[in-house]
């Protein structure tokens, strides 16, 4: 007697990262509902199962969902590209991306969560954790709840910087903003989609701004997610101000713990990462961006160091002016060749530590392990198919170092979110690319020339 499934998913080899990292050669996934019912054999569950739809193949290969955990949503997507590549951490920020981000509307924050969303589910990834949207929550989760992706976002809130002055606010708002967007989103679209306790970070918070954000955490039973110690910037600011580090300063007040992701992490010492091991905190690694705008992560920067002392590392593709691309798969190579080279050690982040870290690594960042992250039964089904009939998938020898150190997001075909398919042949099923597309440009040019920021192309264009 055969059960009923919705969906069986058929691969050249399914990629599980369950516990025993288990890699099955003529494998599949059965699905029903939004959970996978069971993987195995693709002959043991074809005689189990009787499916709805069969899809798959001897040419794909099957893996969990990527889990991107920072991007920054909006701000980014429809500028990509137009800060120079020669500018310096604070110019970057304050005088390039801050009034870039403080000119969008409500439907250009739309429309750049939508295009994110699209870039990610096209390479693979099916969750993400959000910077932080600058304004306008609502219409960003009306975009992500079309195109179909799963993730978590919130409010752009800090209540130190005197401008742009469009998103200033004083305490009191900024409390206001992050609780009102967390109790209001948490369990959106069924639980796909939701919110977090969200700070912009750095030096931009006071200290009762940091223990509210820590206490929407506690009250709302979601996570806590900000940016720190990217640039020497934050710890000389903290030094500064309190004669502490950040991570020390951050600890005394209570802000750490084990759901708190914490972005970019580079300058950081050896009594920090103790903290931030001891609290269970995750750390997520951004490494395009770290070479872009040259932190000096290579030289310093003390990711190796974490991971051994027990510190939860995942990976963040960060925003379109810093690494330009959301493709994590375009990370997860960068990080398994980084440290390998500036350790002068091949034994630092092999490929299957790196996949990891894209993997189970994200998920348990953001907090749901038990959920996302491999293959396995009374999971989501969230499943990505790779077509392996294109030239930097063959000769198939070694799957996990092809879905590194070869293969990128171009060559996924079908990607699954929920159980429900949203990419199919390399197509979105849930929104018309061709005009999302003419809309993102016909927004980014008005953005930035709303902007007033002049164009530096160096080359000149006829």
């Amino acid at each position: 007697m055969t059960e009923r499934v919705d969906t069986l998913i058929k691969g050249w080899y399914v990629v599980t990262m369950n516990q025993h990292r288990d890699v099955i050669r003529r494998g599949a996934v059965a699905v029903r509902g939004n959970l996978i019912v069971d993987v195995g054999k693709a002959s043991d569950l074809e005689a189990r199962y009787r499916a709805d739809e069969t899809v798959g193949g001897d040419r794909f290969v099957i893996t969990p969902g990527l889990v991107n955990t920072h991007i920054h949503i909006t701000g980014e997507p429809l500028t990509r590209g137009y800060v120079p590549d020669d500018t310096p951490f604070e110019e970057n920020v304050f005088q390039w991306l801050c009034p870039l981000y403080s000119v969008h509307t409500a439907e250009e924050e739309k429309l750049s969560a939508q295009l994110a969303a699209v870039e990610m589910l096209k390479s693979g990834t099916t969750c993400f954790l959000e910077a932080g949207t600058v304004r306008f929550v609502d219409e960003v989760m009306d975009g992500l709840d079309e195109a179909g992706i799963r993730g978590r976002i919130g409010r752009w809130v800090w209540d130190l910087p005197p401008e742009p002055s469009v998103y200033r606010q004083d305490t009191d708002e900024a409390i206001t903003n992050l609780r009102d967007t967390v109790e209001r989103f948490r369990g959106a679209a069924g639980g796909r989609l939701g919110a977090w306790s969200m700070v912009v970070g750095h030096t931009t918070c006071s200290d009762p701004l940091w223990q509210a954000a820590r206490a929407a955490a506690d009250e709302f039973g979601v996570g806590l997610n900000f940016h720190m110690s990217p640039a020497r910037l934050d710890p000389d600011g903290f030094i500064a101000a309190f004669g502490q580090r950040p991570m020390v300063h951050l600890a005394e007040l209570g802000v750490l713990g084990s759901d708190t992701a914490i972005a970019h992490c580079v300058h950081v010492d050896d009594q920090e990462i103790g903290l931030l091991a001891g609290a269970g905190s995750s750390v997520v690694h951004c490494p395009t961006t770290a070479l872009k705008v040259s932190y000096g992560v290579t030289q310093i920067g003390r990711i190796p160091e974490m991971v051994t002392a027990g510190v939860n590392v995942s990976l963040g593709t960060d925003g379109n002016n810093a690494s330009n691309y959301s493709d994590l798969m375009r990370a997860t190579y960068l990080v398994a060749g980084l440290f390998k080279d500036a350790r002068m050690d091949p034994q630092m982040f092999p490929a299957e530590r790196a996949y990891e870290m894209a993997t189970l690594g994200g998920a348990r960042t953001m907090l749901m392990d038990d959920r996302i992250g491999s293959l396995e039964p009374g999971k989501l089904a969230d499943v990505v198919l790779h077509d392996t009939d294109r030239p930097e998938w063959r000769p198939l020898l070694n799957v996990i170092n092809q879905l590194v150190w070869s293969a990128d997001g171009r060559g996924v075909h079908t990607v699954f979110v929920d159980g429900r398919k949203v990419v199919e042949a390399g197509r979105m099923t849930t929104v018309d690319e061709n005009h999302l597309y003419a809309r993102c440009q016909q927004a980014g040019e008005a953005v930035v020339a709303r902007s007033g920021l002049p164009d530096k192309a160096k080359f000149p264009i006829w």
